[in-house]
Formats: C-alpha cells, sequence, structure tokens
C-alpha cells in the first residue's frame, strides 16, 4: 500500500516569538487559538513526516533558494522581544539531501534555483514547528521566495 501523501499546510507562526513568552501587547489570550492549532496539528497527519519543507516569507533571494545546512542554526530575525526569546533552541536538522532534489525539481520545471549551505532556520520556520514538533527530530528544509516576488516573471524565462 503506497504511503499516504501529506497535505500542503499555511502554517501561521503569529507574531516573533509569541507562543514562547508572556504576551502583553493586547489582550493576554491573542495567540491562544494559533497556539491551539499548531499544538494539534501532528495528530491530524496522515502519518509523522519523514521531512519537511517550509517555504519562508522571511527569505528571499534572486533564485528559489533550499536550504541545506545539516545543523541550521536558528535566525532571530525579530526585535524587541524579551531577552529570553534571542536564546529560544530547537535543534531540527536539516536534509541537504532533500535541499538538492527540492532545487533540481525546481530548474526542471523552469525555474531558478538554487541551495545555501549555511542558511539557518528563520522565526518563520522555528516558531511555528517548535509548536507543532518540539522534540525537533524530523529534517526541515526552508526555501527562500524569488526576491521579484512576481509569480508570473519567474517560470519560462520570465514571461
Amino acid at each position: 500500500m503506497p504511503p499516504k501523501r501529506q497535505p500542503a499546510i499555511f502554517l501561521p507562526h503569529g507574531g516573533g516569538p509569541c507562543f514562547f513568552m508572556d504576551w502583553t501587547w493586547g489582550p493576554a489570550d491573542t495567540w491562544d487559538q494559533t497556539r491551539r492549532f499548531l499544538e494539534g496539528l501532528a495528530q491530524t497527519l496522515p502519518a509523522t513526516p519523514k521531512a519537511i519543507v517550509v517555504v519562508s516569507g522571511h527569505w528571499e533571494e534572486t533564485a528559489f533558494t533550499a536550504s541545506a545546512a545539516a545543523r541550521p542554526e536558528l535566525i532571530f530575525d525579530y526585535s524587541g522581544f524579551p531577552e529570553h526569546t534571542y536564546r529560544l533552541t530547537w535543534p531540527a536538522p536539516g536534509e541537504p539531501a532533500l535541499a538538492a532534489r527540492v532545487a533540481v525539481l525546481l530548474k526542471n520545471a523552469g525555474l531558478p534555483a538554487a541551495v545555501n549551505a549555511s542558511r539557518g532556520f528563520d522565526h518563520g520556520v522555528f516558531v511555528p514547528l517548535k509548536v507543532v514538533f518540539p522534540e525537533a527530530r524530523i529534517p526541515v528544509v526552508s526555501l527562500s521566495l524569488a526576491a521579484s516576488l512576481d509569480p508570473a516573471g519567474t517560470a519560462s524565462g520570465g514571461r
């Protein structure tokens, strides 16, 4: 029996490191519903993922670029939050072979693609996944957006 396909999911990440601090900028329960969604997400999947590819809205490159670091560091690309939120950890492994495969598939589809062997996980990746998969055992590859942000201009030579 072939494995069940995993769904594509829009993964909300709230405001900066909101799930890991006392929220004081508005109602205290501002992020509670989002946290509950994230905490229950793994149980809704057909199986535990073997790996995860996350398109990051916080990373732009001239070509779609897949993170290929074996041990990605966290990128604290937020500011003005409590000091302890800059010491969060989430040591999920990267998956260089999957990053290379993602780049090949994008190139085969006529899209500009590359890999980055040193890119870590920005908060759009590690904040929600730390809630969904706190044990940090599943390999993760993040994928940048194309800097043009032009959906019609990235394929087939820029139509």
